[in-house]
């Protein structure tokens, strides 16, 4: 049995896979039904580089999803991101050739179908195709011209590919933990349904989602994205970044970082003395919270230094009103909106989903799953396809359990009376026969 009424994430990063469970009830509400997170060992700056590991690591996450018994998730909307992924502009243009000459939706499909015309090198294939703008006769459309009157439409799209092999790999990966993927959608477009709000799209805003291996970024104006770009730097480096400078572990580089870690030095207030365990048997260390700020800060300059140079190069760096948001795990390191507003001199401030009514809705309040739950919201509003979960049919039913239920002490009685009955009748029909 299926409920088409459920749809399921599936956020595979860098550092972590997470599965997302969410039920829309009779009334529109979303009850978030599952959640399950798993350490991700397969991938890298946010491609697939072990199968096996991703595909344990996606099978860990959605088995801690399936809450209810016997419930089982049979496919899901899945994100891709990566440094493989590029984008660019290009036109469409069609004519409207029936006797109204109004504009319906199998024309903007129209449209659409042209812009995959474009040539592309045999290695990459289209993600999205995302009108930006519309030109009726002449005359720019912004918004929705399904409706209008019209005899020549001409379309400014967003064209986001990736390379064929990336994207190939990830479906592997979906199938060979037992799932179907019903589409797959950038992350950073995913986690703007999350945490940006319509009027931040339309006063134009610039998406900044810090993950474990990229940094994901999208710059949004007049309600449509402008701009996406994958970054190679993110969480990880700033891990890498500690371990060397005070030659430590990765797990207590990450413990440090997570627990005590500062974007910002000017922003450390409290410069308490943290101690290190020692390696084999050996003193600990003892370091201070400025001088752990003082690794830190450099690799996350760098970083928005590279997002400024990719929002000038968007062509809409003097259209940011909304400023920047962060999202994902990156932007809980402390005075990050400080250190952001200082080197890009834009308002900045942190996005929590929260789109969400019941069930683990409170749970999910937290950026590391803005991209999780920024799928499911995509899949809501851009009629994706809704994802199939089974469940155990009742007890009652032929296939129940108990029906399937191994014989006690190893014996089928049922069966052992039934042969017995039939070996009966075959002896009395023969000796009949005989008579």
């Amino acid at each position: 049995m299926s409920n088409n009424n459920m749809i399921v994430a599936l956020d595979i990063g860098t550092t972590k896979v997470c599965a997302l469970v969410v039920e829309s009830d009779q009334n529109g509400k979303l009850n978030v039904l599952g959640i399950g997170t798993s350490k991700s060992g397969g991938m890298s700056r946010g491609v697939v580089a072990n199968i096996d590991r991703t595909v344990k690591s996606i099978q860990e996450a959605v088995q801690i999803a399936e809450s209810k018994p016997g419930t089982k998730i049979k496919s899901a909307i899945v994100g891709i991101a990566g440094e493989h992924i590029d984008s660019f502009k290009t036109n469409s243009i069609i004519t409207i050739s029936n006797a109204e000459h109004e504009i319906t939706e199998s024309d903007i499909d129209r449209l659409i179908e042209d812009a995959k015309r474009v040539h592309l090198s045999r290695d990459r294939e289209i993600i999205h195709i995302i009108p930006q703008e519309f030109i009726i006769d002449g005359q720019t459309v912004t918004h929705d011209p399904i409706g209008m009157a019209g005899v020549r439409v001409e379309a400014s799209m967003h064209v986001v590919t990736g390379l064929v092999t990336a994207a190939q790999n990830i479906h592997k990966c979906v199938e060979r933990a037992g799932l179907k993927v019903e589409e797959l959608v950038l992350q950073p477009l995913a986690s703007s349904y999350s945490v940006l709000t319509e009027d931040e799209k339309e006063v134009g805003v610039a998406l900044l989602d810090i993950g474990g291996g990229t940094t994901d970024l999208a710059v949004f104006e007049d309600r449509t994205i402008r701009h996406t770009a994958v970054i190679p730097i993110a969480g990880d480096h700033i891990t890498t970044d500690i371990r060397k400078g005070l030659g430590i572990l990765p797990e207590q580089a990450e413990e440090l970082k997570v627990n005590h870690g500062y974007a910002m030095v000017a922003e450390v207030v409290d410069d308490e003395p943290i101690l290190i365990p020692g390696i084999g048997g050996r003193k600990p260390i003892e370091i201070n919270k400025k001088l752990l700020a003082q690794i830190i800060q450099p690799r996350i300059e760098e970083l928005l230094d590279i997002v400024a140079m990719e929002i000038k190069r968007s062509g809409y760096s003097r259209h940011l009103s909304a400023g920047i948001v962060l999202t994902g795990g990156g932007a809980l390191l402390k005075g990050m909106p400080e250190l952001v507003e200082y080197v890009l001199g834009v308002p900045s401030k942190i996005g929590i989903p929260q789109t969400f009514d019941g069930g683990f809705a409170r749970e999910v309040e937290n950026p590391i799953y803005a991209t999780a739950v920024g799928l499911v919201q995509y899949g809501l509003k851009r009629g994706a396809g809704k994802s199939t979960i089974e469940f155990a049919e009742s007890s009652h039913d032929a296939d129940s359990p108990e029906e399937k239920a191994p014989p006690k002490n190893g014996r089928d009685e049922k069966g052992f009376v039934s042969r017995g009955v039939q070996f009966l009748k075959k002896f009395i029909n023969k000796n009949i026969d005989n008579v």
